[in-house]
């Protein structure tokens, strides 16, 4: 298999968690602490965006991929100040919803650059003990 097979296969199933977990921090019968309920599903969005974009373009340095997620998580958020039909008809929708989210709030940008760091960071540590392993 090819390095870039290799990581888009990892990235996809890092993609796979992320959205269950993400999805489960907001699932009521979850009943996750507070804590979590109020900020995780927020981090978990944007640590999806980081690994589709990731997904896609595996060839780009981390720090570009993480510029870049953090740019379309930013954009989407700024987007909710937006408010007409044709785009709250489709955050009415469970996808829009989940996709596009429904009101700005300042806070989300705090949680998705974590989410987004976060993510970037665990991968720094797993190619950096992938490579002390090689040697």
């Amino acid at each position: 298999m090819k390095p870039t097979q290799k990581r888009r296969l990892i990235y996809a199933a890092a993609a796979a968690v992320v959205l269950v977990l993400g999805l489960a921090s907001r699932h009521a019968e979850f009943s996750p602490p507070v804590f979590i309920k109020n900020h995780a599903g927020d981090a978990f969005w944007a640590a999806l965006v980081y690994l589709l974009l990731s997904f896609f373009l595996p060839q780009k340095p981390l720090l570009q991929r993480v510029i870049l997620a953090l740019a379309c998580a930013f954009t989407i958020e700024l987007s909710q100040l937006y408010h007409a039909p044709w785009i709250t008809s489709l955050r009415k929708t469970t996808l829009g919803g989940l996709v596009l989210g429904f009101d700005f709030t300042a806070m989300d940008l705090v949680r998705y650059s974590v989410g987004i760091l976060c993510c970037a960071a665990f991968e720094s540590v797993l190619r950096s003990e992938t490579q002390i392993n090689r040697q």
